[in-house]
C-alpha cells in the first residue's frame, strides 16, 4: 500500500483541520474525484487517507507528551471540530525549540487564548525525523517565526525530508535556501499557503478581473480580523507582520500590469477579536477607473472558518511533494507552489498555475 509519512511542525488549528480531514475522508472511493477542498481525490496514486502522521512537534505543555489525536484538541486550539472520531495515532508530540516561535506578549493573555511553554528540554528534530521515517514535513510555525522555520528547514536538509512551508518565512522562494534543497536532492513547496477560498485568493481574482476587463486599479486594501492564536501572535508589532504583509501584497500585485505604489495598497492582519475563535473576517476594497476615467469601486466581506480553509491545499502540497520525491526532483516544485502558495519563487495567474499543476500531476511537466 502506498503511503506518505508526514511530520508536523506546530500542532495548532491548521494541524487539527488537516488530521480531522484524514479521517473525515478516509472512506472516499478512489473513483470519486470530487472531494471538497482537494484538487483531486487521487494525486500520483495517493489518496488523502494515504497520509500517515509519524512525528509532530510543538512547544505548548498541554500538547507536548500527548498523542497527536489528543493534542489537536488541546487549548489554545479553537477551530471547528468536523470529525469527532479520531483514533489514537501512536504519535507522541515532542517539544521542538522555542526560538522566535512565541511572541513576547503572548504570556499576557489567559491560557485559553495563548501559548504555555513546556518546561521540558527540546529534542533534536532532525534525529526524530530520521527515527520516525518521515518523508515530508509540513511547517505550521506562527507568523514571524523566522528562526524557528529556518531550524525546521535545516532539520529537513539533515534528515533527508521534503518540506511544505505553509508560513510566510521565505524558504522555497529564497534562491539560497532553494539551492540547499536542490543540492540535497529534496523537493520543497512554499511559501505561505493560500486558502481554498480565502482573503488573498479572492483579492487576487478580483484584481485580475479588473485588470483583464481594462480597469485601471488605483487603490486597494484587505483588512483581516480573527480570534485564533495566529491573530493574537501577530499583535506583537509590525516587525512580526513584515513577511506576512510582503507575501500577501506581492501575491495581489502580481496580478496587476503595473504594481501599485506602496501608499495605495494595504493588505494584512488588522486585529484580534477573541470571540471569533478560528473564524476570519476579510474586508476588501478595490478602487479604479474604467472607460472615460469614470470611477468604479468594489467592496466585499468574506466570512470563513480559517484553518479548514487551507487544509485541503496543504494536503495537495504534501502529496505533490511526495510525488516530486518519487520522481527524483529537487528544489522548488514550481507548479504546486504557484497554485497553492501566496509567495512562490515565480508568480503566475491562478488559471495558468492550475494548468501547469495538472500537467505536472500527469507527468507532462517536469515541475
Amino acid at each position: 500500500m502506498k503511503e506518505i509519512k508526514v511530520a508536523i511542525a506546530g500542532v495548532g488549528n491548521c494541524a487539527s483541520s488537516l488530521i480531522q480531514g484524514l479521517f473525515y475522508y478516509k472512506d472516499v472511493a478512489s473513483n470519486d474525484d470530487l472531494v471538497p477542498g482537494l484538487m483531486h481525490n487521487v494525486i500520483g496514486g495517493y489518496k488523502i487517507s494515504d497520509l500517515k502522521p509519524v512525528a509532530a512537534f510543538d512547544i505548548d505543555r498541554r500538547k507536548v507528551g500527548k498523542d497527536l489525536s489528543e493534542a489537536i484538541l488541546a487549548k489554545p486550539n479553537n477551530t471547528i471540530i468536523f470529525q469527532k472520531d479520531i483514533p489514537n495515532l501512536g504519535v507522541e508530540v515532542k517539544k521542538g525549540p522555542v526560538l522566535d516561535g512565541v511572541a513576547s506578549h503572548m504570556g499576557d493573555y489567559d491560557e485559553n487564548r495563548s501559548f504555555r511553554v513546556s518546561d521540558g528540554a527540546a529534542i533534536n528534530v532532525a534525529k526524530e525525523l530520521k527515527n520516525s521515517g518521515a518523508e515530508v514535513l509540513i511547517n505550521y510555525m506562527p507568523v514571524g517565526s523566522q528562526q524557528a522555520t529556518e531550524y525546521y528547514a535545516n532539520a529537513c536538509l539533515e534528515a533527508g525530508v521534503g518540506l511544505v512551508n505553509c508560513m510566510p518565512v521565505f524558504i522555497a522562494s529564497n534562491p539560497e535556501w532553494e539551492k540547499k534543497f536542490k543540492d540535497k536532492g529534496l523537493p520543497i513547496v512554499g511559501d505561505d499557503i493560500k486558502a481554498q477560498i480565502g482573503a488573498t485568493i479572492t483579492h487576487r481574482t478580483l484584481a485580475k478581473l479588473f485588470s483583464d476587463r481594462g480597469v485601471k486599479v488605483e487603490r486597494t486594501y484587505q483588512l483581516n480580523v480573527g480570534g485564533n492564536t495566529d491573530f493574537l501572535n501577530m499583535k506583537e508589532g509590525e516587525e512580526r507582520l513584515k513577511s506576512k504583509r510582503e507575501s500577501k501584497s506581492s501575491s495581489v500585485q502580481s496580478q496587476l500590469p503595473v504594481p501599485l505604489a506602496p501608499e495605495n495598497i494595504h493588505i494584512g492582519p488588522s486585529d484580534h477579536v477573541p470571540w471569533l475563535n478560528d473564524k476570519k473576517l476579510c474586508f476588501l476594497r478595490l478602487e479604479g477607473r474604467k472607460f472615460g476615467d469614470v470611477p468604479i469601486s468594489l467592496e466585499l466581506r468574506l466570512d470563513v472558518e480559517d484553518s479548514p480553509n487551507s487544509a485541503g491545499c496543504s494536503i495537495d502540497g504534501i502529496r505533490c511533494c511526495k510525488l516530486g520525491m518519487d520522481r527524483g526532483l529537487s528544489g522548488e516544485l514550481t507548479s504546486i507552489s504557484s497554485y497553492t502558495m501566496k509567495h512562490p519563487m515565480t508568480q503566475f495567474p491562478d488559471t495558468v498555475a492550475r494548468e501547469m499543476l495538472e500537467e505536472f500531476i500527469k507527468g507532462e511537466r517536469e515541475r
